[in-house]
């Protein structure tokens, strides 16, 4: 079996590059869709983000236990599932965007549940076997944490290429387009299979559990060390919050360039704005962390973060070049989080090992994954409601002052008050430390010794 290097931390990268052609199209542009091809309404489209998010909250749990009680192949635990379900999701992913015209209202809102919903629930079944597969690449906590940022280097450039491509591709002067969003789809979707492909050629699963050993199917078990895994549970929660903050800009953000700065296209510029902190953070993760540790590190850029954003909320009417510029520190700050997420999660999984003897990373993954999609449902619900609470009317050219006001302070002080929760849990109630991190690795493996 070759050594872990540069094919696993590139086949790790392409999964999440994979997964965020499409996370991110949705993600950015999937309400504007809605709104302006299909003419949802922005409240009845919160609607729909907000059941389909909690459906594949269970989905993730279930689709989670559910291969952590299957044994592995000969090719591993968690690859085989990448390879067979990343064809069902990309074509679920195009036919999202398929528009048929001359349909009526309750069409539209049908189809974009089903579609949307089927896309979301095929997701889990390729994302929930990907997000685990990192602790059984390596067992090493170093390179652990080089594969977070890899897969977060991975994402970010999926996010860069969408973000900058996509303004110019599914606008038309300055509305979106049926026929170019349809297109988009189609070329993501091809960048995606790609993408998945390479994952499954290049990653290499070494943490191999014993082809004899069966899984563990007691649920009760399980259960009791989820509830004993008190750093599980704050990071849950910061997760949470963390995610309806950032799913919420990623809808918001769109109107603001849109509307209040009046010019779509310039989310384009934006889109390299917010991947640039990215780059900036990858040769200073490692040292950071291995300095200062995890959870030092993520505390001071979540307090950062918080500073900048309620700074843009009492320094309105700047220009839309000022307002990134000084936002740029601001995603510095959560930049360093998004680097190192991924890591913590292969802490936890450890500390569940640690409380019940049971390894067990799909399930804890889906647990961490079933946080995500609770924070995405809350924030789409919360999207559409609070789009619709201040006037957003898709059928005027100009939005009111006082919508445009609104948007605004969706993006400028509500995230700030978020990010400040999260920077509570992770400072003050998130107990794994540097110390005690390097001491539950070192009880770990001297357990397996035993």
């Amino acid at each position: 079996m070759r050594p872990f290097g540069y094919k696993d931390k590139f086949g790790y990268l392409f999964g999440d590059f994979g997964n965020d052609f499409f996370f991110a199209l949705v993600g950015s542009f999937l309400m504007v869709y809605y709104t302006d091809v299909f003419h949802i309404n922005p409240a009845a489209v919160g609607g729909l983000f907000l059941l389909a998010r909690l459906w594949d909250a269970i989905a993730d749990v279930s689709w989670g236990r559910f291969v952590d009680t299957r044994k592995a192949s000969k090719h591993g635990k968690f690859k085989p599932w990448i390879y067979r379900m990343s064809f069902p999701l990309v074509i679920s992913g195009v036919l999202m965007f398929v528009y048929i015209p001359g349909m009526s209202d309750g069409f539209y809102l049908a189809y974009a549940y089903v579609t949307y919903i089927l896309w979301g629930t095929l997701y889990s079944t390729v994302n929930i076997p990907y997000g685990s597969m990192a602790s059984v690449i390596t067992a090493d906590p170093v390179e652990r944490t080089v594969l977070s940022t890899w897969r977060s280097l991975g994402a970010t450039l999926a996010q860069l290429f969408v973000g900058v491509v996509g303004p110019l591709l599914l606008f038309v002067n300055n509305e979106a387009n049926a026929s170019r969003f349809f297109l988009g789809a189609v070329i993501f979707g091809i960048l995606s299979i790609a993408s998945y492909m390479a994952c499954y050629k290049l990653s290499l699963e070494r943490v191999i559990p014993d082809m004899n050993e069966k899984p563990n199917t007691n649920l009760r078990k399980t259960l009791y060390g989820l509830l004993k895994n008190r750093p599980l549970i704050v990071f849950l929660i910061g997760s949470l919050i963390f995610l309806i903050n950032l799913m919420l800009l990623g809808t918001v953000n769109t109107y603001l360039f849109k509307d209040y700065f009046g010019n779509a296209q310039l989310l384009s510029v934006f889109s390299l704005v917010q991947a640039a902190p990215i780059f900036i953070g990858m040769p200073l993760i490692k040292p950071l962390v291995a300095k200062f540790g995890k959870k030092e590190v993520a505390a001071a850029g979540f307090l950062l973060s918080t500073l900048v954003y309620l700074l843009l909320y009492f320094i309105p009417n700047l220009s839309a070049i000022q307002y990134m510029a000084i936002l740029f520190i601001g995603l510095l700050g959560y930049a360093l989080f998004n680097l190192i997420s991924w890591a913590f999660i292969t802490d936890l999984v450890d500390y569940h090992e640690h409380v019940t003897g049971l390894r067990e990373d799909a399930t804890i993954y889906s647990i961490y994954s079933f946080s995500r999609k609770v924070g995405q449902a809350v924030a789409g619900g919360i999207g559409g409601v609070a789009m619709a609470a201040v006037g957003y009317n898709a059928t005027l050219h100009v939005q009111t002052p006082r919508t445009l006001e609104g948007i605004y302070f969706l993006a400028t002080l509500v995230p700030a008050m978020g990010l400040f929760l999260v920077f509570i849990c992770i400072a003050f109630l998130y107990p794994l430390n540097k110390k005690r991190t390097a001491q539950l690795v070192s009880d770990i493996k001297a357990k397996r010794m035993n």
